[in-house]
Parts: structure tokens; sequence; C-alpha cells
């Protein structure tokens, strides 16, 4: 197992650029599920078998997941969060194959997640309610709180980051120290301990992620119920 600094070393120089070892495990991942999406989603049938099936049930369990929180946008919202739910369970979990370590024990990939889930709170925001109307909420109920808006949305962001490394980097420091310990006797716990936290992380990161951008969309969702009862009132 290597170092435990906050970023990874890197793995590769070309001149005054570095690429670290965990940017390489993550394009690895990415492109190990662009080729999967594209043969496995090549020949779809209209009677399926076994594997189409399966395939079919996983996608339809991760649109359940998020229609309970946002049932409106369920269709619109799976393709981001299926996919930080997938790519995040095969990065905590390839830490577990001798030789690679989980990319998500290095803070800037996990920053870097954490970012594409900060811009598309706001394309959320911004597609379903226009850029001004959008950028009003920020004032409600008053302008005052503009700076704790502006300041919340930039803390939840880095505690979405910080919050996924120091979990993935504490169950590998964790993992480390049991073996030093008591060495190979206990493998087995070990990496039932490594897959199931590996899964809950994944899935917590992906649900916060939705919870965010949710709440961006009920604040659409609230303009848009007060604006039909006023009109309501004024007809009445």
């Amino acid at each position: 197992m290597a170092d435990n600094d906050i970023f990874s070393s890197p793995a590769l120089t070309f001149g005054p650029f570095e690429i670290s070892e965990s940017l390489l495990t993550s394009l690895g991942i990415t492109l190990l599920l662009v080729g999967l999406s594209i043969m496995l989603t090549r020949r779809l049938l209209t009677h399926p078998g076994k594997l189409q099936v399966m395939l079919e049930g996983i996608v339809e369990s991760i649109e359940d997941a998020i229609g309970a929180v946002q049932p409106d946008y369920a269709a619109r919202l799976t393709p981001l969060i299926g996919t930080l739910w997938i790519f995040l369970v095969i990065a905590n979990l390839v830490g577990i194959i001798p030789g690679l370590e989980s990319p998500t024990k290095d803070l800037s990939v996990t920053s870097a997640l954490a970012i594409i889930v900060f811009f598309s709170v706001h394309w959320f925001g911004i597609r379903s309610q226009g850029l001004i109307q959008y950028l009003r909420h920020y004032l409600s109920p008053t302008p005052f709180l503009l700076p704790f808006h502006v300041i919340s949305e930039f803390t939840r962001t880095l505690a979405l980051a910080v919050r996924l490394f120091g979990n993935i980097m504490s169950l590998e420091i964790a993992a480390l120290l049991v073996l030093m310990v008591a060495g190979f006797l206990a493998p087995i716990p070990l990496l039932m301990l490594h897959i199931v936290e590996a899964l809950v992380q994944a899935y917590i990161f992906g649900i916060l992620a939705l919870i965010y951008i949710a709440s961006a969309l009920q604040t659409h969702q609230a303009q848009a119920d007060k604006m039909k009862k006023a009109k309501g009132v004024q007809h009445e």
C-alpha cells in the first residue's frame, strides 16, 4: 500500500506536467464504463436476455431511488446521479485489487467530483427557472442573506469533497493498521468491511448530490406554486 498523502504522487511526468496515479486510475475507470456502456447497449432486444434484464433492473432501481427524492425530475437526473453512483462504486472498490489504490483517497479527485456537483446544481436550477429567476432566490427572503447563501454553496461543496476523501482515506489507513497488527489472519472480514464502506460512501455522495440538485429544483417548484396561488386569488 502506498503512502497516504492527501494528493496522489505523480505516476507520469511530461516536462512541467505531472499525471498522478489517481488520475490514471480515474481515466481507466471512465474508459471502462464508456466501453461497457457502448458494448452493452449496442444490441438492446425487445425480448431481453438475462444480462439485459439485470442491467435494466439496475437502471430502474437507480431511477426509483432518485424518484423517491425528486419524483418530478427522476428521468432527467438519472444519467448524472446514476453515473456518479456507478463510478464511485468502482472507484472505491478498486483499492482492493493488489497494486491499485482507490482514486477517491486523493483529495483532488473528490474535489473534481464535488465541483461537478456544484455546477450541476446551478445548471439544473437555471435550466428549470431561467437565469434571472434562479439568481433571485439568493436574495430571498432578504438581500442581506446573499453572502450567507454564497458561502453555503462553497462550504457544502468543500464538505462533499472532504467527506468522501476522509472516509476512504480512513478506511485504507484502518485496513493498513489491522494488517500490521493481525497480519493476514483476518483478510476476509477486512475485505467485507472495505466493500460495505465503499458502497455506503458511494451512495451517500450520490444522495447528497441529489439532495442539493433537488433543493434548487424545489425552489423553482415552490415559486411556481406561489405564483399559481397568487393568480388564483386575483381571479377570485
